[in-house]
């Protein structure tokens, strides 16, 4: 390969590169302004008349691994319910909610670095004439203004008449793993079940009256 000779070389010049501190590759200036105003009224009412019967009955037999055995479940119920309901479930929740949330406006300007002027409306700078060449290798300013109006006015009423009944009857017999064995259950259940409500009522009122101003 061809090379220079020293005469070559003596006639080469050059020129030292400026400090790092002086060398600006990135100037990275972010602004970031979020305003949330947040509101959540909620008014909530709920009334209920039920009558509710669940009788049950169940019989269950089984077996395993057993050789000349036998299993019997007898499951035998006799329900008799009778449930009335004269009343009235009154729920009311009346609300009201007046909500102020104008303050919008974040701040009247920030501090920025060095090379950027920051618009006092805004705050969002702006990187002036030569500015990319000042400041480190990397240069980021991250500005971040957070202003969050949150309100939440919540209103409930409840008011319930109710008539539950739940008999159960249940057998179980098993046999595992046995003999000639013999497994019975049994299980005999009556209910009678007599539920009244008359001229009853249930009342559930909320009042809520909200003036925020944030």
């Amino acid at each position: 390969m061809p090379s220079l000779s020293s005469q070559e070389l003596a006639a080469e010049g050059g020129e030292l590169l400026p400090d790092k501190e002086v060398l600006s590759i990135l100037d990275l200036f972010v602004n970031l302004d979020i305003a949330l105003d947040l509101a959540a009224p909620v008014d909530l009412a709920v009334a209920a008349n039920a009558n509710i019967a669940a009788p049950i009955d169940a019989a269950a037999s089984a077996n395993v691994l057993s050789a000349g055995s036998v299993a019997q479940a007898l499951g035998e119920q006799a329900t008799s319910i009778d449930q009335h309901l004269s009343g009235d479930a009154i729920a009311t929740a009346p609300q009201d909610a007046t909500l102020d949330q104008s303050n919008d406006v974040i701040g009247g300007g920030t501090t920025a670095e060095p090379g950027t002027t920051v618009d006092p409306g805004t705050g969002v700078g702006d990187v002036t004439d030569g500015a990319l060449l000042d400041g480190p290798l990397l240069n980021v300013n991250v500005d971040a203004a957070v202003d969050a109006d949150i309100a939440a006015p919540i209103d409930g009423a409840v008011a319930a008449n109710a008539n539950a009944a739940a008999p159960i009857d249940a057998a179980v017999a098993a046999n595992i793993g046995t003999i000639d064995s013999s497994s019975t259950a049994i299980a005999d259940q009556t209910a009678i079940i007599n539920q009244d409500l008359d001229g009853v009522t249930a009342e559930a009122t909320a009042e809520q009256t909200a003036d925020i101003t944030q």
